[in-house]
């Protein structure tokens, strides 16, 4: 079974033929104007849920599953000067893991394009009076307010621009960031 699955597997491809160029020596110096820059691409490519990201992080120093990374996506709510947006409850594991370690990482993966946007760094909680604006804003959102609802921002202090190639010379372009 493991090699006819490795058989399949190596028979996928990896990207597709006709993947956009970047090149790093014409990036921006801003990150948020070539994520935006990317971002509408994706958009214009017909990606599906481009504001869709992996987001990890780690859980507490103590008890099941210390210090353990834990990951799953989430959808981006904003970006501007307070960072990077995305929401859910306090009570929630990735919740409870950002209140004992407010340390994490963020992934964005457009496979049509051969393009990903990795993010590290601190999250802070934004206000309770964001994060019931955000509640409310939900599609499905219930009338009543969510005070466990939480608004957080990733503040960057590295992002990694990622772009395939199809020679598997792949391009990457990082900027470190204040902390």
């Amino acid at each position: 079974m493991s090699d006819t699955l490795r058989a399949r597997l190596r028979a996928l491809p990896d990207f597709p033929d006709d993947l956009p160029a970047f090149d790093p020596a014409t990036a921006p110096a801003d990150p948020v104007e070539l994520f935006l820059s990317w971002f509408e691409a994706a958009l214009a490519a017909g990606v599906r849920q481009p504001h869709a990201f992996s987001l990890a992080t780690v859980g507490a120093s103590a008890g099941s599953g210390a210090g353990a990374p834990s990951s799953r996506m989430l959808i981006l709510k904003d970006l501007d000067d307070d960072g990077w947006q995305f929401a859910t409850a306090r009570t929630s594991r990735k919740g409870r893991e950002l209140a004992a370690n407010p340390q994490a990482a963020m992934n964005f993966y457009w496979s049509q394009l051969g393009r990903q946007v990795r993010l590290v760094g601190p999250v802070v909680e934004l206000s309770a009076e964001a994060s019931a604006r955000d509640w409310a804003a939900r599609p499905a959102a219930d009338a009543a307010p969510n005070p466990a609802w939480q608004l957080y921002a990733l503040r960057p202090t590295e992002i990694e621009f990622w772009q395939a190639s199809a020679d598997r010379r792949h391009i990457r372009h990082r900027y470190d960031l204040p902390g």
